[in-house]
């Protein structure tokens, strides 16, 4: 595969994997990690940007929805932004709940600047994480 339908794959992927749609990200960067085809800078650089306009786009969309009906999810991700404020976004790289902390940033209307920081960090974190871990565990089993 050639580095750059390679980084193109991580980036839709990412960007799914951050949306309510299903996408695997992770396990396509470790498959793309392992192949060595590609610089991981670069690979954690693509999931990273992709994940992060995934992110947005639920951010977007929390903009237009109307008042929301109370469920447990719901009020578990409301709490962490009511409490945290856009830094509760760090988290937004978590299953069901990190999507539910991006529509509802975009649905309290919080300022765009620190939404799109805290949530790129927090989903760069997570990828250069797993990218340390893959790594280090290829020179284990090299």
């Amino acid at each position: 595969m050639s580095s750059t339908l390679a980084l193109a794959s991580l980036f839709g992927s990412s960007f799914l994997s951050a949306t309510l749609l299903p996408g695997n990200s992770e396990i396509l960067l470790v498959a793309l990690l392992t192949t060595g085809d590609t610089t991981p800078v670069a690979l954690v650089l693509s999931a990273t940007l992709g994940n992060t306009l995934g992110g947005i786009t639920n951010v977007v969309i929390g903009r237009f929805l109307p008042a929301l009906s109370s469920q447990r999810g719901l009020n578990t991700a409301m709490g962490w932004l009511q409490r945290y404020g856009p830094a509760a976004l760090l988290l937004s790289w978590l299953p069901v709940v990190g999507d539910l902390l991006c529509v509802l940033a975009g649905w309290l209307r919080m300022p765009w600047l620190p939404v799109v920081v805290f949530l790129c960090v927090g989903k760069a974190v997570r990828y250069l994480i797993l990218t340390m871990i893959t790594l280090e565990g290829m020179t284990w089993w090299g």
